[in-house]
């Protein structure tokens, strides 16, 4: 209620600064390089990596650099590790659910970033967990993903592209998002939340004050590791 009060209250400076920002803010191109691979020995872990820009990488050059290089290179020392990336600048979780049309075979793990673009899109908090929930379903009956971590909405109040009341407004809607997929996870024995912690230094963010920077990418796919080799038995993870 409190949000719906506040985006009445400010809509007048929240629509203005907007659409200052989407004029003004610098645009990044997604990361070049590969969107599938293989690489490393060991037991096969096979990951799904869903999402938005930042998924795909954008605020660095090349994918080595991005969340699903890293990632990659770091799960290779203990596992054979296939993995394809789904993501696009832009898009909303309603959106990605259409784009799983595009997947093709089996994972043990999928992991998912997005949600700023449902913040900035005003996606309502029943909307968002009933297509979390639609996700889910279909990750796991169709592509027998065994977890699903789902990144944190990052915290939009710090994005230095973004200036107040903006910032304060939309770090407050993506902390209910936040919020909302917390109580999924506990609910959902597929799905673990994963709040992410990057810091708020402006070495975190790319040169357009929006997207992650290489370091980010790099701290970000270290703790999806450690999530999952938090795992007590890793056949939870990998269907060896």
């Amino acid at each position: 209620m409190l949000d719906i009060l506040l985006r009445i209250g400010l809509a007048p400076v929240l629509l203005w600064q907007g659409r200052n920002v989407r004029r003004s803010t610098l645009r990044l191109p997604e990361a070049a390089g590969a969107r599938y691979g293989q690489v490393g020995r060991g037991p096969a872990l096979r990951i799904l990596l869903l999402g938005d820009s930042s998924a795909a990488g954008v605020g660095v050059s090349q994918q080595e650099q991005a969340l699903a290089g890293q990632l990659s290179k770091q799960l290779s020392q203990d596992y054979q590790v296939s993995w394809q990336l789904l993501a696009e600048s832009g898009i909303t979780l309603q959106q990605l659910l259409a784009k799983l049309d595009e997947v093709r075979g089996q994972y043990d793990v999928a992991v998912l970033a997005v949600g700023v673009n449902d913040v900035t899109a005003g996606t309502k908090d029943a909307v968002w967990v009933a297509q979390l929930q639609a996700l889910r379903a279909r990750l796991t009956a169709e592509f027998k993903v065994r977890n699903i971590l789902v990144s944190a909405v990052p915290p939009m109040q710090h994005f230095t592209a973004l200036p107040r009341p903006l910032s304060d407004y939309l770090g407050r809607r993506a902390r209910r998002l936040n919020a909302l997929t917390t109580r999924l996870a506990k609910q959902t024995a597929e799905l673990t939340f994963m709040p992410i912690e990057l810091g708020v230094s402006p070495q975190m963010l790319a040169a357009d004050g929006f997207h992650p920077s290489a370091i980010a990418y790099d701290l970000w796919a270290q703790q999806v590791v450690a999530q999952l080799k938090s795992c007590s038995d890793t056949s939870q993870i990998s269907n060896k």
